[in-house]
């Protein structure tokens, strides 16, 4: 079974870019096969990472309620076959690693439908990975449904403020109230100003017992990058932030999952 790291906080804390600086990490360290997965249906993991989406879980979701609607599940193909089919289709091929991703749904109802069938692709799929890297959706309801059963490290990304800190205490108090098997859980504050984190900031990660896994500072490459549509993984390996995080992962993750 794949050695899972997951990736959570709110949307625009930086989250996706730490996720695929992660991608990008483990690819250089050789601890491959990756399988990327994007689950948040808002999806730009792939744009971080540099790669076309052709097919989402929620283009399969819309495929198979038309199909089930009108009868025409192909060559009398059973419901899950079909399912299993569309999944060969929907994994990117990227340059080192798969991606799956969850995507938007066109139609009208519930993700319960789209979650199962990403449960079920993680599931299978875990087996013929080393490493699976997971983008959590920035409300946490990725959790809440227990898409992935088992979670190795889970790193809660924050802003640099004292609500940041206490939205992403909430990603600690889910796991503990929905008994989630998450076996390590770490803090990442991102956008730190140059005079690092301020008394009060340091106060409120203690006072909610997180463990402060690192920080990121504020690196105006990301937003340039971020700006022009390039890539994020194509950052400098010397910019502040891709530096920053790669101590992170040299820390935490080098030790534990090996090539």
């Amino acid at each position: 079974m794949a050695y899972t790291i997951a990736v959570a906080g709110k949307g625009g804390t930086g989250k996706t870019t730490l996720a695929g600086f992660l991608i990008d990490y483990l690819i250089e360290k050789k601890i491959t096969p990756i399988l990327g997965v994007d689950a948040d249906p808002n999806a730009n993991l792939n744009e971080v990472l540099g790669e076309d989406v052709e097919i989402t879980l929620g283009d399969i979701r819309e495929d198979i309620s038309v199909k089930n609607r009108d009868g025409n599940l192909p060559g009398g193909m059973s419901k899950t076959d079909y399912i299993n089919y569309k999944l060969q289709q929907a994994i990117i091929e990227g340059h080192g690693f798969d991606l799956l991703v969850m995507g938007r749904p066109e139609g009208a109802g519930c993700y319960c439908f789209a979650n199962g069938i990403l449960r079920e692709a993680t599931d299978r799929l875990s087996d013929n990975y080393k490493v699976m890297v997971i983008d959590n959706e920035a409300g946490l309801e990725h959790l809440s449904r227990r898409t992935t059963k088992s979670v190795d490290i889970m790193f809660a990304v924050s802003e640099c403020s004292k609500r940041g800190i206490e939205a992403a205490s909430r990603v600690k108090e889910l796991i503990e109230e929905l008994q989630l098997d998450v076996k390590e859980l770490y803090l990442i504050v991102n956008r730190v100003p140059k005079e690092g984190l301020s008394d009060e900031i340091k106060q409120t990660i203690e006072n909610y017992g997180l463990k402060l896994a690192g920080t990121i500072p504020q690196d105006e490459l990301v937003f340039e990058y971020d700006n022009k549509g390039t890539p994020l993984v194509r950052l400098p390996k010397d910019s502040d932030a891709v530096k920053s995080a790669r101590k992170i992962f040299d820390d935490i993750i080098i030790t534990k999952v090996k090539a």
